[in-house]
């Protein structure tokens, strides 16, 4: 016999190959939505609630957090994001005794709210362009790195001005479109963020590393936290004393059923894209892929083995194998889809036919004609530079590196930067990043072991041997031949010399100026001042090769834009930005087609009791009874966990809020399709859909699983 298909599944599957709503690959600018039309999409509120320049609507109430985006949703400060983004707050909350990322975190009231440890946030207040301030005093016969330092010195003396006119204002610009414009976008700093409640693992994170990236999802992956102020309403640091901030602007959440095809948008910061590379980049961007994914994975193979048998280093790297993994299978699925999906033929194809385009007419050939030329020459001139820089910099990175060579370099960068006048120093290093910087040094210490950070000092030198002489930093050559006995001594007496694993001897350090710091007698501090000799030669050539080629493609962008009669979005750079699509399943291969809903009940199907798939007995309790009228799907007839959108997202729209068109809250991005993640170069409609997981599952876990009605009543519920 055949199984009969339910009514509904039938329906969702005629829908697909009938009518397919397709993503909208563009991931806009605040300033673009006009040209949208969104109300012919759907749209149920005026586009000026979502952003206008008088009032940053709905924008106004999406924070950047970090590396990833969170929401307020209530006038007393509360956030919503993915308990991945607040995973590091959590990690390093934790230990032995409080293990909350195992168990997950409650607080019954205000006062039990507890830090979150190197967490700030910064609310969006809106933009404006200054494309003319940056240009100012330039002029076209400037040599190329004389043109990078002027601009480089305006952008700073802009964010300064923004910042000693306007109290309270952090100013950040960003370059659009490889630096055609600029734009000066303003927020307001929170440092004081406390954790309210944090599911346990086995629901924030259910599927592990087996799911990630896949679908369907069954994942509860969602936090609260709280921002607090001073009295006076600034962005103070942590103090008991504080105040909830009240935000102008909060998320209403949905009360409304979600359907196929509905019109969703999502609201975030996106980290990085690429999707506007010429076909020479896209080339050698996938090649780089592959040498850092083999990099990504001996670290992780490292960390994943060593802290296997002991749950207090488990926790210290937690954050950093999750952020490792995550990082290997997006790569890994990259690396698949462009060979799978053809990508280098249809990337090269659409270029050819710019190319047709622009030699259609003299004017355009005249104006554009030597694009691509221009752009193959430069991306072979910045290869070397790129995998050198890579090589180099590998040795005092925080996930890749020994965790305090990598503080002795953060302490002896900040000494040298500090020197310059601020308007000159690298961005990072400016004054009002001093206080992020020092914070980095303080937590250090929640979040590695000195035991682990020694073994994989020597298992890098020792591997030091079979790398190209080429590839090795100057400082580290002389012990490239040798014994792996000799290594062990040599690094056990620099741990042993060393003050640097006193993190107040370290903040000490950090204060000094560079002629107190020349003089201190410290193996690892010696050898990061030794390294950042040559990084900084290295730094400084990989920029120039990079803002040359932004120069060089000014024309490129300027084609595009043409061609396309000004609706291009630029691709991501971290700022704010806004997508729109549909509730939509889709077909990711030969007869297999995937409905855009998961249920609790698919959940406990999945169970198999042993982590990624254990599912707590009494959310197993719950779903056998569910008294939640509230939270059940009417089509599903059961608690929806997670739901698919034709969205496109990247990393960094972590914690972004999924809206209806109403602008109500509906779910919280909090992943993509493994055949999404080269939506990041290439937007393959069919394919491209993002994953969020449900406010109905989110409420129902606050309410029925955890007992947190205190945070329901809040929320208005």
């Amino acid at each position: 016999m055949f199984p009969v298909l339910k009514i509904r599944h039938f329906l969702l599957i005629f829908c697909f190959m009938l009518t397919p709503v397709l993503a909208d690959e563009g991931m806009w600018m605040p300033n673009q939505l006009s040209i949208l039309e969104l109300e012919k999409s759907g749209l149920k509120i005026p586009v000026e609630k979502i952003y206008s320049q008088d009032d940053p609507g709905l924008m106004g109430a999406v924070i950047h957090l970090g590396g990833g985006t969170a929401s307020f949703v209530s006038k007393e400060g509360l956030i919503l994001t993915n308990h991945h983004v607040a995973y590091g707050a959590l990690q390093r909350a934790s230990d032995i005794d409080h293990d909350y990322l195992k168990n997950g975190f409650m607080a019954w009231t205000r006062e039990q709210e507890i830090p979150a440890p190197g967490v700030h946030a910064d609310v969006f207040l809106g933009f404006e362009d200054c494309t003319d301030q940056i240009m100012k005093g330039l002029h076209p016969d400037m040599a190329v790195s004389d043109l990078k330092t002027a601009i480089e010195r305006n952008k700073n003396k802009i964010i300064k001005e923004t910042e000693m006119t306007e109290s309270g204002v952090r100013a950040e610009i960003a370059e659009i479109f490889g630096g055609k414009f600029y734009y000066l976008y303003k927020f307001k700093r929170l440092n004081d963020i406390r954790i309210v409640y944090a599911p346990p693992i086995d629901i924030a994170n259910f599927g592990g590393d087996i799911d990630n990236w896949m679908w369907p999802r069954h994942t509860g992956d969602f936090t609260f936290l709280r921002a607090y102020v001073s009295e006076d309403n600034q962005g103070a640091d942590f103090n008991r004393e504080n105040i909830p901030f009240r935000p102008e602007n909060y998320l209403k959440i949905s009360g409304d059923d979600i359907d196929d095809q509905d019109l969703n948008f999502v609201i975030g910061y996106p980290g990085r894209t690429y999707r506007n590379f010429t076909f020479n980049e896209f080339e050698w961007s996938a090649e780089f892929l592959k040498i850092k994914l083999k990099q990504y994975l001996k670290v992780e193979n490292f960390f994943s083995e060593i802290v296997s048998a002991d749950r207090a280093r488990e926790i210290k790297y937690a954050s950093k194998i999750r952020g490792l993994n995550n990082s290997i299978k997006n790569y890994q699925g990259k690396i698949d889809q462009f060979e799978q999906q053809n990508l280098f033929e249809l990337k090269e194809k659409s270029q050819k036919e710019l190319e047709k385009w622009i030699h259609q007419n003299p004017d355009r050939k005249n104006k554009y004609g030597n694009l691509f030329n221009d752009s193959k020459k430069i991306v072979e001139e910045r290869k070397e530079a790129e995998i050198l820089y890579d090589d180099l910099s590998s040795w005092v990175d925080p996930y890749r590196g020994p965790t305090l060579l990598y503080q002795a370099h953060l302490i002896t960068r900040a000494v040298q930067e500090r020197k310059k006048l601020d308007i000159e120093r690298d961005p990072g290093f400016q004054e009002r990043n001093y206080a992020s910087l020092r914070n980095k040094i303080k937590i250090a210490e929640r979040s590695y072991d000195e035991s682990v950070d020694r073994i994989l000092f020597k298992l890098r030198l020792d591997s030091l041997r079979w790398i190209s002489t080429q590839y090795i930093p100057n400082a580290l050559r002389k012990f490239s031949d040798k014994s792996s006995s000799y290594i062990d001594s040599l690094v056990d007496s620099w741990y042993s010399l060393t003050a640097l694993t006193d993190p107040e001897i370290r903040l000490k350090l950090f204060e000094m100026d560079e002629d107190e710091l020349n003089k201190i007698n410290d193996p690892l501090l010696d050898l990061a001042i030794q390294l950042e000799k040559e990084l900084s030669i290295v730094r400084e050539q990989r920029e120039l090769l990079h803002f040359k080629e932004d120069i060089s493609k000014r024309k490129y962008f300027e084609a595009l834009i043409e061609i396309k009669n000004d609706r291009l979005a630029p691709d991501a750079n971290s700022t704010i930005r806004f997508t729109y699509g549909w509730i939509n399943g889709y077909s990711p291969r030969d007869a297999i087609q995937y409905l855009p809903q998961t249920s609790l009940t698919g959940m406990v199907q999945k169970n198999s009791r042993e982590f990624p798939f254990r599912v707590p007995e009494k959310l197993i309790d719950l779903s056998k009874s569910i008294n939640a009228d509230n939270y059940i799907d009417p089509e599903l007839n059961d608690i929806p966990v997670c739901f698919l959108n034709t969205t496109n997202v990247t990393g960094g729209n972590s914690g972004s809020p999924t809206l209806n068109a109403k602008g109500e809250l509906i779910g919280l991005i909090f992943d993509m399709t493994y055949e999404s993640i080269i939506g990041d170069y290439y937007i393959l409609p069919e394919y491209q859909r993002s994953i969020s997981v449900d406010i109905r599952y989110i409420l129902f876990l606050t309410d029925k699983f955890s007992k947190g009605k205190h945070i329901l009543r809040e929320l208005g519920f």
